[in-house]
């Protein structure tokens, strides 16, 4: 298992795509059985399911199931069917990398089953399946050795302050920022966590928590505001966050709130950290300006369950993510170890080394 207990984020389930409701979390337990690339689609547009990692997992096995419910007959109509669904799931969200670099690596696999000779349309659909499932354990993997590599940054009877959700529920499983956490925790490093509620849609007070407190790790909530009054009061030691694309040159795009906990960490001297997968590193994305801020809709920040917390006819702003820069990351720590300034150099030699390493394992 990749946490405790008996619950799971996402899996190929068959002939459908199944996932963890986390809109419904922390009262109710409910899986979703997706049967279509539509609704997959709209499970990731409508927050059922969230996190970089999570999302870019969840179009992969959308893609595959794209490839095994296509009703075309040949090599040719499934390739079709599929090269619209990666359009569709494309669409869905624009800020978190993964999900293009995943899209990209299914749109490979396509081309290259499809060019394979005596290609059929049941090839394509394995061989689809099967790369979407390779691409959520390799997420698993990734999440469990970023776990590791951050144990260098976690002093012992370490107090973590964390924002949103990047643990299991992110990922296919373990976690990034919360990666880090179960692996310090398990070496006996962990006093604390502080898990900001992450305002308008409280990931961490639903999530962070949620997991945590299944896995038995120890775990507070508190509100966005009250990070600065406690780093004040030095109740923290360390700052790990996650991500949802890294600029080149080291520049963080996350959830809205990252980045004044960074602003905070550097006034009190505490070091801040980013706990991604290279497949969060956007080389293309040459700095924060670059990377597009999601605005979503008024209903997420206006209400509260079924309480309106407006009065009518006032619009809000609601980015759904802010840029840290560069220079307030005491280090990004990936699968391949710990990036430190300048990003610029030490992102693309981790990026690097991987593609190396795939190579030479694929023969």
């Amino acid at each position: 298992m990749s946490h405790a207990g008996d619950w799971f984020t996402l899996r190929w389930d068959g002939d459908a795509v199944a996932l963890l409701d986390q809109r419904r979390l922390p009262r109710e337990e409910v899986y979703l059985r997706l049967r279509s690339v539509a609704e997959v689609a709209e499970a990731i547009e409508r927050l059922a399911v969230r996190g970089a990692p999570a999302i870019g997992c969840t179009a992969a096995l959308g893609a595959a199931l794209a490839a095994a419910t296509s009703p075309a007959v040949d090599a040719a109509g499934v390739q079709r069917d599929v090269v619209r669904a990666l359009a569709r799931l494309a669409a869905t969200r624009p800020t978190a990398v993964n999900l293009f670099w995943a899209l990209g690596r299914m749109r490979a696999g396509l081309d290259a089953a499809a060019a394979a000779p005596a290609a059929t349309a049941d090839s394509i659909r394995a061989a689809l399946v099967t790369l979407a499932c390779r691409i959520v354990e390799e997420d698993v993997a990734a999440c469990r050795a970023i776990g590791r590599a951050g144990l260098a940054v976690i002093p012992p009877a370490a107090r973590i302050l964390t924002h949103c959700n990047a643990g299991a529920l992110a990922t296919a499983g373990y976690g990034t920022a919360l990666g880090v956490v179960r692996a310090a925790f398990a070496a006996g490093r962990v006093a604390s966590v502080l898990a900001d509620e992450t305002r308008p849609f409280l990931q961490g007070a639903r999530l962070t928590a949620w997991e945590l407190a299944r896995d038995g790790i120890p775990v507070t909530v508190i509100a966005d505001a009250m990070a600065g009054h406690l780093m004040k009061q030095g109740e923290v030691d360390v700052v790990v966050v996650g991500a949802d694309r890294i600029a080149a040159n080291g520049d963080v795009a996350n959830k809205i709130g990252t980045y004044p906990l960074a602003v905070l960490a550097r006034e009190h001297g505490l070091p801040f950290y980013v706990a991604a997968p290279l497949s969060t590193v956007d080389l293309a994305t040459p700095d924060g300006e670059a990377i597009p801020i999601e605005e979503r809709g008024r209903a997420e920040l206006a209400r509260i369950g079924e309480t309106e917390l407006l009065p009518d006819g006032v619009p809000v702003r609601h980015p759904a993510f802010d840029v840290t820069p560069h220079r307030l990351v005491a280090g990004i720590i990936t699968e391949r170890g710990i990036a430190r300034a300048p990003y610029a150099e030490s992102l693309p030699r981790q990026l690097e080394a991987a593609r190396l390493e795939a190579r030479a394992q694929a023969g």
